[in-house]
Parts: C-alpha cells; sequence; structure tokens
C-alpha cells in the first residue's frame, strides 16, 4: 500500500473514532465468530480418537451438543457484528454526505464550471456508497478472518508444526501475487469511474435537452454517444473483473497444492510417528478451515482497490476550497442594509481558461448612485453578465475593486453582501416544491413564509390569475424546475422572488425575455414599481426595454466605450446609436 492509500486510509478511520464503543462491540463479537471456528476441529480430534473404538463413552456425546452450542454462538456473534457495524457504516456515510454537500454549497462558481453537475452527483450520492467496501468489508475480512486464520494457524501448529510451516508458505506467495494485481486494479478503477461519470453526463443532457433531441430527430445519435461510453464502461468492467477475479482461483489452486503436498507428508508421518485419526483429522479440518478466511482475505484486494479510488474522488471534493474563509471572515465587516451606493475602481476580470485568451473585463470604471437604474448593453460577450457576476461575488476581480457604500467589497461578509440583492436571469431556475416556497425561497421551512408578502408579490408579478385558477393556490407544486408552468409563468415566479426579497439592490438579466407582449407590459409596470428607490443594474438586448434607464453603460470586448442617457447615446451617433436603428429597423 503506498503513501497516497495510508493517507486516504487514516482520514477514513478518523471518522470511525466517535463511534470507538460500537466497533469494539463489533469487534469482540467477530472475536467469539473467530474462537468458534477454531474450537470446532480441536473438538474433532477427541470425537474420532476416542468415540470409534467400539466402546460407549458417555463424555464423548457431549460433543454434539457443543457442535450445536458453537453454531449458537457464532451464528449470534456474526449478526451482532453486522448489526453494529452497519450502523458505524451509515453513521459515517451521512456525516461523509452532510460534508460533501455542505462544501458543494459553499465551493467557488468556477468548481461548477469545471465539474459537470451528474459529475458531483454521482460523488455524493453513488461513488461515497463504496466506501462501505472499505470499512465493512475490510473490517470483517481483516479482524474477523484474520482473527480465524490467527487462531486456526495456532491450533495447527499446536497440532503439527512441521505441517504447519509447509501451509505459512502460501502467505507470502499470495501477497506477492496480490501487489502485482494491485497496480492494475487501481487504473482500471480510475477509468471505470470516469466512465461512470461521462455516462451519467449523456443521460443528463439528453434528459435536459429532450425537446431539441426530438425535434431535430437525434435519438439515433444519442443512442449511439450513450452506446459508446456504455460499451467501454462494460469493457472496463469487465477487464477489472477479470483482474480481480484471478484472486481467488490462485488462493486455491496454491491452497489444493499445499494440502496435497500436507496430505503425503501426514501419512509418511502417521507411517513412523504415529499420528492418530483424530489428530491427522483435526489437522485437515483446521486446514480446510483456514482456506474460507484466506479467500476472503484475498477477495477483499479488488472491493478495497475500488473503494480507495472513490475515497480519493470523495476527499478531492470535500477539500476543495469555500467561497469565504471562515478565518479571514472574522476580520471581515457586517452590512444590515445597504444604501445601494456601487463603485467599479479600474476592475478587470479574466477566465484564464485559455492561453492567450482576451480578458472578459479590462479598466472599468463606474459609479452608481443609489437609486440609479443603470442598463448595460452591447454585441454578446461584450462582458455584460461578467460584470454583474462580480457584484455578488460569484467571481473575484483579477484586478481593482469593488465598493458597496464605500466599503470594499471583499471586506463584507459573502452572506451580508448577497443579503443586499435580488438577481432574475433569462436562465429561470425554480425548485421542485410550492409557488410559495419559491417565490420566499430562502426561508427555513413553511412556518418562515410570510404568505401575505408572497400573495402581493405574486399579484405585483401578474401572476394573480394563474394563482386563482389552481386547487391548491400558492401551495400548489411547480414541477422539476416549474416544468407545470408556461414560460412566461415560470419568469413571472422568478420575478416574484425578487418582489418578494425586497433587496436595495436589484439585477435583472433579460428578466422580460420570456414574456409575451401583454405580459411583458404588465410585469414592467411592476417591476418599474419595484426599481423605485433600488439601484436596479439591468443587462438588455431589447433595447426598447431600457430607453427610460437613468443610464445606458455600452459594453464591448470587455470595456465601456460610451456611458449616458438614452437621448444622449443617440445624439453621439456611436455603438449604442447604430445597435437601436438596427432593432427599430427590424421591427
Amino acid at each position: 500500500m503506498n503513501a497516497q492509500d495510508r493517507t486516504t486510509l487514516n482520514r477514513l478511520i478518523q471518522y470511525l473514532k466517535p463511534h470507538i464503543g460500537l466497533i469494539v462491540g463489533s469487534l469482540l463479537s467477530m472475536v467469539l465468530v473467530a474462537g468458534s471456528e477454531t474450537a470446532i476441529p480441536a473438538l474433532m480430534k477427541p470425537l474420532l480418537d476416542r468415540g470409534f473404538t467400539g466402546e460407549l463413552n458417555d463424555k464423548l456425546w457431549q460433543v454434539p451438543v457443543f457442535l450445536v452450542g458453537l453454531a449458537v454462538i457464532r451464528s449470534l456473534a456474526q449478526f451482532f457484528s453486522n448489526y453494529l457495524l452497519t450502523q458505524v457504516i451509515n453513521s459515517v456515510l451521512l456525516k461523509l454526505r452532510e460534508q460533501m454537500f455542505h462544501t458543494l454549497l459553499r465551493a467557488r462558481t468556477i468548481f461548477f464550471q469545471q465539474n459537470s453537475a451528474s459529475h458531483l452527483i454521482n460523488a455524493v450520492v453513488f461513488e461515497v456508497n463504496n466506501i462501505l467496501t472499505i470499512m465493512g468489508g475490510m473490517l470483517i475480512s481483516l479482524v474477523r478472518d484474520s482473527l480465524t486464520v490467527i487462531g486456526l494457524i495456532g491450533y495447527l501448529i499446536y497440532l503439527n508444526w512441521q505441517l504447519t510451516l509447509l501451509v505459512l508458505i502460501i502467505f507470502p506467495i499470495i501477497a506477492f501475487i496480490m501487489s502485482k494485481i494491485n497496480r492494475r486494479l487501481r487504473a482500471l478503477n480510475r477509468e471505470q469511474q470516469s466512465l461512470t461519470s461521462e455516462l451519467a453526463y449523456i443521460v443528463e443532457e439528453s434528459v435536459a435537452g429532450h425537446k431539441i433531441v426530438k425535434v431535430h430527430g437525434a435519438e439515433s445519435y444519442e443512442m449511439q454517444r450513450f452506446m459508446e461510453k456504455a460499451h467501454r464502461l462494460r469493457q472496463f468492467a469487465i477487464k477489472s473483473a477479470v483482474a480481480g477475479g484471478l484472486n481467488q482461483p490462485i488462493t486455491q489452486l496454491i491452497a489444493s497444492i499445499a494440502l496435497s503436498v500436507v496430505l503425503v507428508i501426514a501419512l509418511m508421518q502417521s507411517a513412523t510417528q504415529g499420528t492418530t485419526v483424530g489428530g491427522f483429522a483435526a489437522f485437515i479440518t483446521a486446514m480446510m478451515l483456514v482456506i474460507s478466511p484466506l479467500k476472503h482475505l484475498a477477495d477483499i484486494n479488488q472491493p478495497l482497490q475500488r473503494g480507495l479510488t472513490a475515497a480519493e474522488m470523495i476527499f478531492s471534493l470535500m477539500d476543495q476550497p469555500f467561497e469565504e474563509d471562515e478565518d479571514r471572515k472574522l476580520n471581515m465587516k457586517s452590512l444590515d442594509k445597504a444604501k445601494g451606493g456601487i463603485r467599479f475602481e479600474d476592475v478587470g476580470f479574466s477566465y484564464q481558461q485559455e492561453a492567450g485568451r482576451q480578458d472578459a473585463l479590462r479598466g472599468i470604471n463606474l459609479n452608481i448612485a443609489p437609486g440609479e437604474v443603470v442598463a448595460f448593453v452591447g454585441p454578446s460577450g461584450g462582458g455584460k453578465s461578467t460584470l454583474v457576476n462580480l457584484l455578488p461575488r460569484f467571481f473575484q476581480p483579477t484586478s481593482g475593486h469593488i465598493f458597496l457604500d464605500d466599503i470594499p467589497l471583499e471586506d463584507i461578509i459573502l452572506a451580508d453582501v448577497r443579503r443586499q440583492i435580488a438577481f432574475v436571469s433569462q436562465d429561470v431556475v425554480l425548485f421542485n416544491d410550492s409557488i410559495a416556497a419559491n417565490v420566499a425561497y430562502g426561508a427555513f421551512d413553511e412556518n418562515g413564509i410570510d404568505r401575505n408578502r408572497v400573495m402581493k408579490a405574486l399579484e405585483a408579478a401578474n401572476l394573480s390569475a394563474l394563482i386563482s385558477e389552481l386547487p391548491e393556490g400558492i401551495d400548489s407544486m411547480v414541477g422539476d424546475n416549474g416544468n407545470r408552468l408556461s414560460g412566461g409563468q415560470r419568469q413571472r415566479l422568478a420575478i416574484a422572488r425578487a418582489i418578494y426579497k425586497d433587496a436595495p439592490i436589484l439585477i435583472l438579466d433579460e428578466a422580460t425575455s420570456a414574456l409575451d407582449s401583454e405580459s411583458e407590459r404588465q410585469v414592467q409596470d411592476a417591476l418599474e414599481r419595484l426599481m423605485a428607490g433600488r439601484t436596479t443594474l439591468v443587462i438588455a438586448h431589447r433595447l426598447s426595454t431600457i430607453e427610460h434607464a437613468s443610464r445606458i453603460v455600452v459594453l464591448e470586448h470587455g470595456q465601456i466605450i460610451e456611458n449616458g442617457s438614452h437621448e444622449e447615446l443617440i445624439g453621439k451617433d456611436g455603438l449604442y446609436a447604430s445597435l437601436h436603428r438596427i432593432q427599430f429597423s427590424n421591427s
């Protein structure tokens, strides 16, 4: 076992320490199981030596009773051992899942860009189960089976140490074979794990984009993608099974050869040293009994390697840095209710994903007064969404500083920063919960939902008619990402969520993009009422929706090239005026 494997196992052991009482109880039960295994051949010797002499011995009748008693003790001990160990394992799994999900909720945005949802789901829900193999299988095999082997070998030495030395030769041979197979298994398991995530990602994409798949008649293409990965996964699973499956037959072959040699030597000893039938039978019985736990110890290798691979993946996820350092948080400033003043000072940002790629933002200088409505327009890829994503600190500027109420954004507690912001994106995200829970999202439970505020927010978002039509009203479920609602209803529900939050800063990213003309007019009126007295940042492609903004900022190639009111920018006859003419000539 290499240093990395030992480090992984040591981390897992730390999770076992709080359950030491249950583990000790399980270990004591395993000792009873191992002891009962050793006692079986010990009872065989007097039974055979003195029970088949032609004379009835009253004491020998106790042997079958002892055998039954041993079986009962062994069964009960095995049950309690497994029960206690299952409690420990599931408690540790719960703790691991808790910590993994805690990390996911606080991980940096870049982490989610680098990992697909299917990969993370696979890690949190499925891969963590493979640690059961490590903690369960390893503890049972290494403790119960090891104790059984030690007990039986001790009895073998007591009976005939010369023959036992021959039996012990198989141990280093098995260890050598397992070390050779280990490397192969680890590489195969890593590849298998990667392919499983890729297969899950194909399923995720096909399900999420099922309408596009159907409209374009791409069922065969998606089926081909799926089957290519599935066949590769099958190949690696078979290779892994073959590599891991070599342990048991090789162990059995070596044990059979050793048994044959023992039989020959034992027969020779019986002729010269007078070995009794009972002694020989007890030796062979103990030797046969030791083969089974030896096989279990050999078989642990494959699941152990699979489990270690899963543990590496899980701990890698858990070691992701958080958005906010807890130690640094102690020296940060709290902010209860912001006035809404925002200032960008020479702000630059780069995604640093590709060598030589142009910075997303360069030299952004902008001062937004509290209550001001500022619209950001420009060609796609100009940096509009990147700029507003810096405000909730989804990303950190690579240069320059952002100030909120003249306080550096990075010096304010992250939760306080985000409490000041309501965000409505063109990519609406709804949760499979009630309408009320979606509008009041962030409330800890139903008791924390202000139902009157929910109704007012829904009314402001032009959803009163929908609520009156639903039998359960605001308690109606919206389905997976709101699939029980129309596109316009989903968009308006997201707007109602922003209205309910009542934050001093509002970010609207194409907030009316999915609405028809009538709904857009009504929601635009609601948004204008909502924006009153609030600092609002609007990203818009339809310039007709932002003509009345306090200011319009034009971005191109990550730089501000124009800044002013609608009338001022039209008068400058620059990029904004050109975009405005194109849109209105098309309409």
